[in-house]
């Protein structure tokens, strides 16, 4: 039992193996949708991150802009009230209030006053009311609608500044400067004050930027309303906001309501010279609503851009497969062995392909008739090998006396035969070299001394009819040379050479250093090659002389009968 180990990056090959090969091949379309997406999807995640950054940028901007605004709101109120206190003192100090002429000092005030919408009342040390410029001097008038404002300004003898209330001569939402008037003496005290509507102070909220869903509100220090830039119906009112103490930087704060729970952002500064609290707020949702719109938009664009990509997959996945299709027909008809035609497409490796399987066709082609041609040379060649096999075979039987002598004969010369043919499958259509064809049949025979055998010629191809009858022809002579001729003495010699002109190719086959007693009478299988096949089928003009000195065999062919006819193409079979 053997158990295999399989390392993690295998298990994970195995698995990524597993889920494209669920549900079969995919069509390319998806493939190239998948591409598009995870090209997209880097894309669409920074664009997130920058965009989130950016909003935390805007926002802290914002915040900024919104500290500075409530600061600079602060500041202007500041100096509104400064400015009204500044006014008290100067009409403090006129010699009409010194000497009670009240009648000149109402004139004077309301002069002074005119056209500023800001108000003067004087009040005894009762607080009553000796004059209002609101109304016409004389008016008869009651005690003040707000005497805690004026208590404390003769308790503390410094100026004072109320909160919001509802004058009742004024019918409206107003405010008061204090600031107790002490004559000499201590005797006599009364109250100087300034007074104003409330929404007078909406222009110093007004006169800022607010934008965004940002708005500003002046409270009191009981938390009313002296104005507001959102609704000016709410002066008078409890702020709607739960506001903290603290002041300074954003913070998120609620309504006091507890039906309405909606988050708010608010910063708070506080007035210096009053007490008063400028609030500049906004809902939440207000803040947020740019990047929520922005995070629509981007959602929107990117959908759009998921929906052409995967409209743009699907086109060229088309584009695409209609030419691999094609592609798969023409290798369909290219295995059946149909001709096919290479296609300019598009695509340049898909044109590449097509232009491979042209080319695979053309070539098939090609060697479906060199097998052809194979095939008849075989054919053709197989006809002669059998018809000198059955020549060999009726020559040995005839010149041999016993059956083992006709064995020993017959193989020895089909083994010379095999030779040849083995030159000739080396060599195919480009035919067989003389020289190598020559030493292949003398090879069995040669004696180890090399001095006894000579060879010399030119480079010269056969075709393969005439390699195999030389062939026959050589391995005879050499049978010979080394039963009775060269090879059968010591000082016996063979010198083979060949020459080449126009018209013949000569072969002379000249044994030497023999001592022959006399002349051979009996023709043998030998001759028979020699003249009927040699000189029969190649039309050679044979010569034969027996000498004392050993035999001597000359050759001369006529080149159309030897030359082989290709020396390149169809390879060996």
């Amino acid at each position: 039992m053997t158990t295999e180990t399989i390392s993690p990056e295998g298990q994970a090959g195995r698995a990524t193996s597993s889920f494209w090969s669920l549900g079969g091949p995919k069509p390319i379309g998806i493939f190239l949708f998948l591409l598009i997406i995870v090209t997209i999807i880097p894309a669409i995640a920074i664009s997130t991150v920058l965009l989130h950054r950016n909003d935390m940028a805007q926002r802290e901007v914002v915040n900024t802009l919104a500290e500075a605004m409530a600061g600079s709101i602060a500041e202007a109120v500041d100096r509104e009230l400064s400015g009204m206190m500044t006014t008290l003192r100067v009409l403090s100090t006129s010699p009409a209030l010194a000497e009670e002429d009240y009648g000149d000092f109402y004139e004077r005030a309301r002069s002074a006053l005119a056209g500023t919408g800001t108000y003067l009342i004087l009040l005894d040390e009762d607080l009553g009311q000796i004059l209002n410029t609101r109304v016409p001097f004389g008016t008869e008038l009651g005690k003040t609608s707000h005497p805690q404002s004026a208590l404390e300004a003769l308790q503390t003898r410094t100026g004072t500044i109320s909160g919001v209330f509802f004058g009742q001569t004024s019918g409206k939402w107003v405010f008061n400067v204090i600031l107790p008037y002490i004559p000499e003496g201590d005797e006599g005290e009364k109250v100087l004050i300034m007074t104003r509507n409330a929404e007078s102070l909406t222009d110093s909220l007004s006169q800022q930027m607010l934008r965004g869903g940002w708005n500003a509100s002046l409270v009191d220090a009981q938390g009313t309303v002296l104005a507001s830039s959102f609704m000016a119906s709410n002066t008078g009112q409890p702020f709607f906001l739960e506001l903290p103490k603290s002041t300074g930087s954003p913070m998120t704060v609620y309504p006091r309501s507890e039906a309405e729970r909606t988050p708010h952002v608010a910063i708070v500064d506080e007035s210096n010279y009053s007490g008063w609290r400028v609030v500049v707020w906004a809902p939440t949702a207000s803040i947020e609503e740019p990047v929520r719109r922005s995070l629509r938009m981007l959602f929107i664009a990117n959908f759009l851009t998921i929906a052409i990509g995967f409209g743009a997959a699907w086109l060229l996945g088309r584009q695409i497969a209609g030419p691999v299709r094609r592609l798969a027909r023409d290798a369909r008809r290219l295995g059946a062995g149909e001709s096919v035609e290479a296609v300019a497409y598009p695509i340049a490796e898909v044109a590449t392909v097509s232009t491979a399987l042209a080319e695979a066709a053309r070539d098939r082609k090609k060697a479906e008739n060199d097998i052809r041609l194979l095939m008849r040379e075989v054919a053709h060649r197989s006809k002669n090998q059998l018809t000198v096999v059955s020549s060999m075979a009726k020559q040995t039987a005839r010149s041999a006396r016993t059956l083992k002598g006709f064995q020993d004969a017959f193989q020895k010369r089909l083994f010379g035969l095999a030779r040849s043919t083995d030159l000739l499958i080396a060599g195919g259509a480009a035919g067989v070299e003389l020289r190598e064809l020559l030493l292949a049949q003398i090879e069995p025979f040669r004696p180890e001394n090399e001095k006894q055998l000579s060879v010399s010629g030119p480079a010269f191809r056969l075709s393969n009819q005439a390699a195999q009858t030389i062939g026959l022809a050589a391995h005879e002579l050499s049978t010979n040379a080394s039963k009775y001729g060269a090879f059968a003495s010591p000082e016996g010699k063979l010198s083979l050479t060949w020459t080449i002109d126009d018209e013949y190719l000569t072969i002379n086959w000249k044994e030497q250093g023999l001592t022959l007693r006399r002349r051979p009478t009996r023709r043998g299988f030998g001759t028979e090659i020699i003249e009927r096949m040699v000189g029969g089928t190649l039309d050679a003009e044979i010569t034969r002389n027996f000498r004392r000195t050993g035999l001597e065999c000359i050759f001369k062919i006529p080149l159309e009968r030897v030359r082989a006819e290709r020396t390149a193409g169809v390879g060996p079979f």
